[in-house]
């Protein structure tokens, strides 16, 4: 099986392990073989988290710039951040609502224009799936399920080999039982998001 390259990036806090996880436990669902590593960085500090998961036939997990098939940006900058990992044929699924850095918040640095930024990112790849995954996740019942909007678009896309049971099975397994009903709302109305931007 061709290898599928995801990328995921979100700032410290935002859920990305946790999809990460989701992601993985649904590749064994599926029974494909996933490769997966994190890097932390400052996650605490609020900092970038990225992940990298490779579905199908692959020796490793490092995913070079260009070679990313999709990547998913919980958070508008940190996409634009990682765009290097993306080619013409890739599709970038990113949540529109920011989260200011420190150096922002004291009057020390500038934040991207949102449109700007959008531009950018379609100019380089395929397709670009932009909404406000924070506002559905509140819709959705619980502001921190971002990461499950987000993993509805992602699975809409078709870019990866995994069905929308695969999924949901993983995140019943994987999520703590008090959230899995505002997880799965949130999962489908991300999906529900991404078909609409289609």
């Amino acid at each position: 099986m061709e290898p599928t390259r995801l990328i995921i990036v979100a700032v410290g806090g935002q859920g990305n392990l946790l999809a990460s996880s989701v992601l993985g436990e649904a590749a064994l669902i599926a029974d494909i073989p996933v490769r997966m590593s994190e890097i932390h960085g400052m996650a605490q500090r609020g900092g970038v988290v990225e992940s990298a998961l490779v579905f199908g036939d692959a020796r490793s997990t490092i995913i070079s710039d260009g070679e990313a098939d999709i990547l998913v940006g919980f958070e508008p900058a940190e996409t634009l951040r990682a765009l290097s990992k993306c080619n013409k044929d890739s599709v970038v699924v990113t949540n529109t609502a920011p989260l200011m850095p420190f150096t922002v918040n004291i009057g020390q640095g500038r934040y991207p224009d949102l449109a700007e930024l959008q531009r950018l990112i379609r100019e380089k790849t395929a397709r670009l799936i932009a909404f406000n995954a924070t506002s559905l996740a509140k819709e959705a019942g619980n502001v921190l399920a971002v990461n499950m909007v987000l993993l509805g678009s992602l699975i809409q896309t078709g870019v990866l080999p995994l069905s929308t049971d695969h999924v949901k099975e993983a995140m019943k397994r994987k999520t703590k039982q008090a959230f899995l009903d505002s997880n799965l709302k949130a999962f489908q109305m991300g999906y529900d998001a991404a078909a609409q931007a289609a």
